[in-house]
C-alpha cells in the first residue's frame, strides 16, 4: 500500500515538472547534521531532472566536505562549491556564490541541519505556478523532551502563527530560510544580499523586507506534507546566541513593521506584567489571567497546523518564559556581540 501511495504521488507531482529548482545550501561544520538532509532528498515526490543541489562548503573544519563529496558520486544533480572568495560576510556570502551558479528561476533555500518533507518543491511549485516571487513556508523544529528544546519549539510555534497570521492578511514582515523560495530574476533586480549587510543574520527575512519595500508578490505555503523539520540547541546559551543573532535583524525592518511588532509584543508583556499589580487591587490580575487564557486557547487550537503537540500546562508555563525572552533577546540582540558559528 505504502509503495502503490509513492507512486502515486510521484506521478501526481509530473503536472509540475516544468517548474525547475535550483536548491541552495550552505553547510559549515554539519557532518552530525547532514545524513538526514541527505536522505530526504532520496523522498522527495519531484522528478529529480527537474532540479538541482547546490551545496557550499563554507569553510568548514570537520568532516561537513566529504561527507558532501561522497553524496554527490550518486547523486548527479548535485554541485558542490566553496566559500573561500565569498562577497559577503556569514551565510550569505555562501547562498550567493550558490545562486551566483543556479541555472534555474526557481531558488529553493533550506539549511543543512533540515529535513524538508516530500510534498515540500511540489507546493512551493503550485504557488510559482501563480507567479509569485518570494514565497516561505512552515518550518518546526522536531520536538524533544529537553527544555531548551521546549523553550525554542515553544518560541518558533508562537512566531510563526504571527507570521502567517499578518501574512494572510497582505501584511507579510519575516520568513525563516529554512523553507525559503524565490525567483532568480527577482533577486537580481533587488541586487541580491546587497541591501540585507546589517546584521550577520537577515539572509531571509531582511531578504524579504527588501521584496516588500519593491512591492513583490509574496505567498505562504501551510501544506504539512511540505514542512521543513530541524533540530534546535541543546544548550541554553547556545539558544540565546541564536536568538540574538535572528533578532538583530528585526532593528532593521519597516517601520510599519517595526511599529507593528512593538505595540504587539509591548500589549503582551503589559497584560503580563500586570499581575504585579495584584497587591494593590486583585482586579489588576485579571488582564493576566485573561492573556493567558487566550493564549493557551489560540496554542490548543493551532499548534498542530505548525507541526506541534504542547499540554496545556506546557502552554501556561512556556507562554510566560517566552514572553520574558523576548525581552532578553532584544537586548542581548541590540546591545551584545553576535557572531555566525
Amino acid at each position: 500500500m505504502k509503495i502503490f501511495i509513492h507512486t502515486i504521488l510521484k506521478i501526481a507531482s509530473m503536472k509540475n515538472t516544468h517548474i525547475k529548482f535550483s536548491i541552495i545550501i550552505s553547510a559549515k561544520n554539519e557532518e552530525k547534521n547532514l545524513p538526514l538532509l541527505l536522505k530526504s532528498f532520496d523522498e522527495l515526490n519531484y522528478h529529480q531532472e527537474h532540479y538541482e543541489v547546490i551545496f557550499i562548503n563554507d569553510q568548514s573544519t570537520d568532516n561537513t566536505k566529504s561527507i558532501i563529496e561522497n553524496f554527490i558520486k550518486n547523486y548527479k544533480n548535485a554541485k558542490l562549491f566553496d566559500s573561500l572568495n565569498k562577497k559577503y560576510h556569514g551565510k550569505r556570502g555562501a547562498l550567493e556564490i550558490g545562486i551566483s551558479y543556479a541555472k534555474n528561476e526557481y531558488i529553493m533555500i533550506t539549511d543543512a541541519d533540515c529535513e524538508p518533507q516530500p510534498e515540500w518543491l511540489n507546493s512551493f511549485a503550485e504557488k510559482f505556478k501563480q507567479s509569485y516571487d518570494f514565497i516561505f513556508g512552515i518550518a518546526p523544529f522536531r520536538q524533544t523532551d529537553n527544555f531548551v528544546n521546549k523553550i525554542s519549539c515553544f518560541e518558533n510555534l508562537r512566531s510563526q502563527l504571527l507570521m502567517f497570521t499578518a501574512a494572510r492578511f497582505g501584511f507579510p514582515y519575516s520568513a525563516s530560510a529554512r523553507s525559503f523560495g524565490f525567483r532568480k530574476s527577482a533577486f537580481e533586480k533587488l541586487e541580491g544580499y546587497k541591501n540585507t549587510t546589517k546584521t550577520l543574520s537577515g539572509d531571509d527575512d531582511l531578504l524579504l523586507q527588501e521584496a516588500i519595500k519593491n512591492k513583490m508578490r509574496i505567498a505562504t505555503v501551510e501544506n504539512p506534507s511540505a514542512f521543513v523539520f530541524s533540530t534546535t540547541k541543546k544548550r541554553f546559551k547556545d539558544y540565546l546566541t541564536q536568538k540574538a543573532r535572528h533578532t538583530a535583524s528585526s532593528n532593521y525592518y519597516l517601520l510599519k513593521h517595526k511599529t507593528f511588532l512593538g505595540i504587539w509584543h509591548l500589549l503582551n508583556l503589559s497584560l503580563l506584567f500586570s499581575v504585579f499589580l495584584a497587591f494593590i487591587n486583585l482586579l489588576f490580575a485579571l488582564p493576566f489571567v485573561i492573556k493567558l487564557i487566550f493564549d493557551v486557547i489560540t496554542v490548543q487550537a493551532k499548534q498542530n497546523k505548525f507541526g506541534y503537540k504542547f499540554g496545556i500546562a506546557e502552554s501556561v508555563y512556556l507562554q510566560i518564559i517566552y514572553e520574558v525572552l523576548i525581552i532578553v533577546n532584544y537586548l542581548k540582540a541590540t546591545f551584545g556581540k553576535t557572531k555566525w558559528k
